[in-house]
């Protein structure tokens, strides 16, 4: 038979319990949010301070310009991994918020910048990776970042934003720096940096203080990022970049260069082949967001060795869901603003009801499902939800899971397993728990004398002897948990 071992997140026995799962108070929340969404009000650059999505602004004239017209912006994320995870959503929300008041968003992967490598907020130099892994790399985080733009909109479109969105699209910057030869790279913008302001910068400097020290490819990187925003700028006319607090550097690398270059072409007689800027404006801006932190103070990340991926693959979508079900309550209020579309007021709402008593997780279970919904599509909140609900089962709070809801949601994952009634029901637990587990009938038999295994939503403990009709639910589903980490849900026909 088949084996499903669940690895689980957490082991809190309190964590949800409800299937159809939203209490009568996160129905209301969520039922006014699909009327309108109040948010839309607030000026957009002031709701993302609000949501506590911003570090710092290059310049505060951005906040008219969002409100006067529309324009296009980008952020980037290297093929460094295979895979986009939770700490690297912050920059995708701003584009996301942009995108659905309107503005154009472009979500560059850095398929050339990510050969060279970013020094940013590192202290040693990046391993070189075959190219091979990089090519495949930059195509799935192509994928992600074009799918996490389109689950956005629909998203949003059910939190009460309107259906009147800019455009979204995914470039790649492989795409450009194939063709640039270096010395007429060197001729066209060598001039226009700086070395000064590149010495200057932290993320160089720290580097240089250091034992290891940087080599000429990571010094480069910031002229690659700045390149880019000059091209996309020229090209597609974007005026804004968006990274994260380690990329103020590059980003204002950019934005020097663009000055520099719109200087030259005026001069030069060329002002018509750039952008038009509106009065008042700047040519270019950036905004940098915050870095996600775990409540201890460690940077999210692959490289910090505790990434939540948003890769269903290698993060399940249920293990995301649980990992923000655990969120402490010092950190959720200001998750539920940064990662959900939820309007503030209904957040504050959500809130108060939570303070009343904290230990329902009622803030938890909303943003669980808020991002879960977010990140794998409408709906996967709920299906976590009632994965959640059947592995870590809180009696205290007596809701209950329909069968046929789990035997959808454990077959869609491909996490089900078939048994025939008439060899389970009359059968020894012993038996046909050895069969699931591939164990010794030795080795279960200590496991259920020591208390180790439990059945049903309720997390009944098993004792030796028969399985009992009874012992199922609704006569259908068989629900076993083995030790701390091995799950088996099972179709009994």
């Amino acid at each position: 038979m088949l084996r499903h071992s669940i690895r689980a997140l957490s082991r809190s026995p309190c964590l949800l319990r409800g299937p159809t799962a939203i209490s009568g108070r996160l129905a209301s929340v969520r039922n006014l949010t699909l009327e309108s969404n109040s948010d839309v009000k607030i000026p957009l650059v002031d709701l993302l301070r609000e949501r506590g999505l911003v570090s710092n602004i290059t310049s505060e004239s951005l906040k008219q310009v969002a409100e006067d017209k529309k324009i296009t912006l980008y952020c980037g994320a290297d093929p460094s991994a295979i895979s986009l995870h939770v700490g690297n959503l912050i920059p995708l929300l701003i584009l996301l918020h942009f995108y659905v008041r309107g503005h154009n968003v472009l979500a560059l992967v850095g398929g050339a910048t990510g050969e060279v490598g970013d020094p940013s907020g590192r202290s040693t130099e990046r391993s070189q990776m075959d190219s091979a892994v990089r090519t495949n790399n930059m195509v799935h985080i192509r994928e992600q970042l074009a799918t996490f733009l389109d689950r956005g909109r629909a998203y949003a479109e059910t939190r009460g934003y309107s259906k009147g969105l800019g455009t979204a699209s995914t470039r790649n910057n492989h795409d450009w720096w194939k063709d640039v030869n270096m010395l007429r790279f060197l001729a066209t913008y060598g001039r226009h940096i700086r070395v000064g302001q590149m010495l200057a910068r932290d993320s160089v400097k720290n580097r240089m203080e250091s034992e290891q020290g940087i080599g000429f490819n990571e010094f480069t990187y910031q002229i690659l990022q700045a390149y880019d925003f000059w091209h996309l700028h020229s090209q597609e006319g974007c005026s804004l970049q968006v990274g994260g607090n380690d990329q103020w550097g590059n980003i204002t690398a950019g934005i020097d260069m663009i000055s520099r270059l719109r200087a030259e072409y005026s001069r030069t007689g060329r002002a018509a082949e750039i952008p038009k800027v509106a009065e008042g404006a700047d040519a270019a801006y950036g905004i940098t967001v915050p870095l996600l932190t775990t409540p201890s103070g460690e940077k999210f990340g692959k490289s910090a060795g505790n990434a939540i991926w948003i890769n269903s693959e290698l993060t399940k979508p249920y293990e995301l869901y649980q990992y923000f079900v655990r969120a402490p309550d010092s950190v959720v209020e200001n998750y539920l603003k940064m990662f959900t579309l939820l309007p503030l007021e209904h957040i504050e709402v959500t809130m108060e009801e939570h303070r009343k008593d904290e230990s329902r997780r009622t803030a938890q279970k909303l943003l669980a499902e808020e991002i879960t919904d977010l990140v794998h599509g409408l709906g996967a909140g709920n299906r976590a939800k009632i994965m959640s609900a059947v592995m870590f089962p809180s009696a205290a709070e007596g809701e209950t899971v329909a069968a046929a809801e789990v035997l959808q949601v454990f077959r869609a994952e491909k996490m089900l397993v078939s048994l025939k009634k008439d060899e389970v029901v009359g059968a020894q637990w012993r038996d046909i728990i050895a069969s699931l587990t591939k164990k010794s009938k030795s080795e279960i038999s200590r496991l259920i004398k020591g208390g180790g295994v439990y059945h049903g939503l309720t997390r009944t403990q098993v004792a030796p002897g028969l399985i009992k009709e009874a012992d199922l639910v609704e006569g259908t589903l068989f629900l076993l948990r083995v030790g701390k980490s091995s799950y088996f849900v099972a179709e009994v026909v």
